[in-house]
């Protein structure tokens, strides 16, 4: 059983098989609100967000379906991910500090995982070690989110002691790649979700319209501007990055 997907984490790794897709094209558009104990104004930029779909192939470029600040268009090929990661503010930072690196460039880079098929097909196995998490798919529970059966899952994530803090999310299977690897592996389209961030505080984004059409090959091409690194100078860099963040909070 695999650890919660990091896209920078998760490199190079090698794809079995191709997912199987569906063959809806189309955009989901979706409402961002504050619904923890502690309420928060979410900002107008991040009040909406979409994910543009054609088959098994997603695009966003969307912060609520990021997991970094600094992760910027994501596209999704099936098992494989490609982001626009921008580290230049945070390299910049480092630097004017004394920093030094090896990487010489922008900070502005192309970060790409591809997932195995076999450690998605085991999701809805139960694991209880901690740091990992599964699937429960529950049979016979749906409601109509923007005009579709959305379907219920939980995902039981476990922290480093092994306490279990369980997300509801409502999907579709109707939509997208069989495992989607923007949102760990799940099935399909999530159309509904409440995410915790901490001190009393989530974020719940629903689907708000699903437009059927309106997608075309050039909605799912990257930006110009991004570099990809091999994969042992990007690591190379990641380190670095990591421990002159350490010597600075010394």
């Amino acid at each position: 059983m695999k650890k919660l997907m990091l896209f920078v984490a998760t490199l190079a790794l090698t794809a079995s098989t191709l997912v199987a897709q569906n063959t809806f094209k189309g955009i989901v558009k979706y409402k961002v609100e504050s619904t923890g104990e502690v309420a928060f104004q979410v900002p107008a930029e991040a009040a909406t967000a979409e994910i543009k779909v054609s088959g098994d192939m997603l695009y966003t470029k969307s912060a609520i379906f990021m997991d970094s600040p600094m992760s910027e268009d994501v596209l999704v090929q099936g098992l494989k991910t490609t982001q626009c990661m921008n580290l230049s503010q945070l390299i910049g930072y480092l630097r004017s500090n004394g920093s030094e690196f090896t990487y010489q460039g922008d900070g502005k880079l192309i970060i790409e995982a591809t997932q195995n098929r076999s450690s998605l097909d085991s999701l809805t196995i139960v694991d209880t070690e901690p740091g990992h998490y599964y699937y429960e798919y529950v049979q016979g529970e749906t409601k109509d989110i923007a005009g579709m059966a959305a379907k219920k899952v939980i995902m039981h994530a476990y922290d480093a002691e092994g306490v279990d803090h369980p997300t509801e999310m409502w999907y579709s299977d109707e939509m997208g790649p069989e495992f989607n690897v923007l949102f760990n592996g799940v099935k399909g389209i999530p159309l509904q979700c409440t995410v915790k961030v901490g001190e009393g505080r989530a974020i719940t984004y629903t689907a708000t319209e699903i437009v059927t059409g309106k997608v075309k090959d050039a909605d799912f091409l990257l930006p110009d501007g991004y570099e990809k690194l091999p994969e042992e100078e990007l690591g190379t860099l990641m380190q670095e990055i990591q421990e002159e963040l350490e010597l600075l909070q010394e």
